[in-house]
């Protein structure tokens, strides 16, 4: 046989914005999540997803750091590609940004199967921050779009079964500790592009478990899959069954038909055969299917009320059309976690291309005709053949690198030596990042910063928490260890680890501004605003320049002292810290934001009102946030301006 599957690199080049500078505060509040439920929706679930959506959610980021430090300004730049391409199909990846497959082309139509963003623009939508929209994204770790959105992973090529090559994926996931991979490849002469995918739990106890790939389509699709029955998540908060394709007289089958943003997880019959499929109204799309591993099936669409479309916009490049995601998961819906046991894996394997078949007329007949073309195209038995000629190429070893993801999987197996076929992590991935914990895991002590600068990454799983305990307790240590107690629950420890290293602590403001937050979130909130104001104050006079790093810091810190100070009414405090915020800081949307709500608390309220005159925007804008409708009401009367508009309920103020 003659393989002509290639693997080649490529550049692209795209108006992108830049990432910036991740925040260099430890993410100590409580995980801002707005997929929760009313309790009283779980009466009537089947007992295993009643489980599973209260089995050991995510409380917490760490020890991950939130990325908040891109903007809007979007210029050419070039991102690294590699491309996977048979005579029937092209994928584009993005190993340097989550491994996305940015755009899948079937050759022989040249049609595009996905919706390819024409911008690289990241906004507030992964559980750390930065996400961008558009193509086949995989996510990992807990309910959410992943912390390794825009993260690079590991790429190589590695044989594949039919004796072309693979593109494999790989990574260390840090919130849930747990590494995993994807291997993409398209058999010779293949319509559909394969993906086997294997998360791994290496521990001696068993981890929550959680992963959905979603796929951006565009949203003047029909979206099929073999269901009667939905559960629908909106955000106002309550999960509900509902019927399919129509409930409330409206076919919600149809993205557009939906006025509000909203989740419909499919509830697929056991034994039928798991797919979804977007078609257009000549009956053109794309098709995705798996082994039965994968069960969930769902269709998220952003509706067509105003806050979806400004949405829209704002994720993408106005004028350029919309999209919608279909996606497919582990549990029935994106709420749930699932148990992984000790020293044990899951594996299954996806497919996806195109798919030609009548979207038009009644349910049962579309999704019939549908699901026999599929069965035409790529019989069931065909995708579990595949998955079992892959399963014994999980473990090869990969070949050619192609991309270089974190060490931070190098530093687990290097503590933990485990052995890990098919995912190496190899010491010459440790980087400046991993080189701390290096040192306390070789000679058992922490080492002080080289240089006055913000302090870095804090690791808190247990093994790292108990060295830091026994390590010599310097003033850098014992900031690290409280944010380890801190996140294991033992918030009165972490304050006397904080507070034992205020005293002899070159740089305070790290201490102070963790002592602040344990403060506000004991509802001490005059101390937090105190503390905080001390925090910033020192951080002012340690400031060496105006670099990415100690701007982040500024900003970082800068903002909490804001509104603290703004919540306990200390105005002229407010004043003062604004003032000293660096001309960078103050120009962004967010503290443009945070500049209005000053004006309004000095009893400036026309001066305000020109804040949202005059412009602004706030990049770093978190899915379901409405402060900025909030400010608005509190200013006028006058309805919120369309280009502020992102509401994605319909009782948003």
């Amino acid at each position: 046989m003659v393989i002509v599957t290639r693997i080649r690199r490529e550049v692209l080049t795209l108006p992108a914005a830049p990432l910036g500078h991740d925040n260099p505060l430890p993410p100590l509040h409580p995980l801002d999540e707005v997929h929760r439920i009313d309790d009283r929706d779980r009466r009537d679930m089947p007992r295993d997803m009643a489980r599973q959506l209260g089995h050991e959610p995510l409380r917490s980021l760490l020890p991950v750091r939130v990325r908040d430090g891109y903007g809007r300004t979007r210029e050419p730049r070039t991102l690294d590609a590699l491309v996977i391409e048979n005579d029937r199909l092209r994928a584009t990846v993005l190993p340097g940004l989550g491994g996305r497959i940015a755009s899948l082309v079937h050759l022989p139509t040249g049609r595009e199967l996905l919706y390819r963003n024409p911008v690289f623009q990241p906004a507030n939508f992964a559980l750390n921050g930065a996400w961008y929209s558009g193509g086949i994204e995989w996510n990992i770790g807990a309910t959410g779009h992943t912390a390794l959105s825009c993260e690079p992973l590991h790429a190589a090529r590695v044989p594949a079964p039919d004796g072309g090559e693979m593109l494999r994926l790989w990574e260390w996931e840090r919130l849930r500790d747990l590494p995993f991979q994807i291997d993409l490849w398209l058999p010779d002469g293949s319509d559909f592009l394969y993906a086997g995918v294997r998360v791994r739990n290496p521990h001696e106890r068993p981890v929550p478990t959680y992963w959905w790939t979603n796929i951006a389509v565009p949203e003047e699709r029909r979206v099929l899959a073999p269901a009667e029955e939905a559960w629908h998540f909106g955000y106002e908060r309550r999960l509900t069954r509902v019927p399919v394709p129509s409930y409330d007289g409206i076919d919600r089958t149809y993205p557009l038909n939906s006025p509000y943003a909203a989740d419909y997880f499919y509830e697929v019959p056991d034994g039928r055969r798991r797919w979804i499929a977007a078609l257009d109204a000549d009956g053109h799309g794309l098709a995705q299917t798996s082994t039965d591993v994968l069960r969930g099936r769902k269709l998220f669409v952003w509706g067509s009320g105003p806050g979806g479309r400004r949405w829209q916009d704002w994720l993408t490049e106005p004028g350029t059309g919309g999209y919608c995601e279909i996606q497919a998961g582990l549990a029935r819906t994106q709420l749930e976690h699932v148990r992984l046991e000790p020293e044990s894996e899951v594996s299954w394997l996806e497919a996806y291309g195109p798919l030609d078949a009548t979207a038009e007329g009644e349910w049962p007949d579309v999704v019939r005709r549908a699901e026999e073309r599929l069965a035409a195209v790529l019989p069931r038995t065909r995708v579990e053949e595949a998955y079992a000629a892959w399963k014994p190429c999980a473990d090869t070893d990969p070949g050619e690198p192609l991309a270089t993801g974190s060490g931070w999987g190098a530093l687990e197996v290097l503590r933990a030596d485990w052995k890990l076929p098919g995912t190496p992590f190899p010491e010459t991935t440790l980087g400046e990042a991993q080189a701390p914990w290096v040192e306390l895991l070789r000679t058992g002590s922490l080492p002080e910063p080289r240089r006055v600068r913000p302090p870095g990454v804090t690791l808190v799983a247990p093994h790292w928490r108990d060295m830091l305990e026994t390590a010599p307790a310097t003033p850098h240590t014992e900031y690290h260890l409280g944010i380890a107690q801190w996140h294991a629950g033992d918030r009165a420890q972490a304050e006397r680890s904080w507070e034992r290293a205020l005293p002899l602590a070159p740089s305070q403001w790290p201490l102070l501004s963790a002592l602040a937050l344990a403060d506000r979130t004991s509802g001490h909130h005059e101390r937090a605003a105190e503390r905080y104001a001390e925090a910033f104050d020192d951080l002012c006079r340690e400031l060496r320049d105006q670099g990415e790093a100690w701007t982040a810091a500024v900003a970082a810190l800068g903002r909490e002292t804001l509104q603290a100070l703004l919540r306990v009414r200390r105005t002229a405090d407010a004043r003062a810290v604004w003032e000293r915020l660096l001309p960078a800081v103050r120009g962004r949307g967010r503290f443009r934001l945070l500049y209005a709500e000053l004006l309004l608390a000095e009893g400036r309220q026309a001066d305000a009102r020109a804040v949202f005159e005059e412009g602004f925007e706030v990049a770093d804008l978190r899915e379901g946030e409405e402060v900025i409708g909030r400010l608005w009401a509190r200013l006028t009367g006058e309805p919120l301006p369309a280009r502020h508009d992102f509401r994605m309920r319909p009782d948003a103020g």
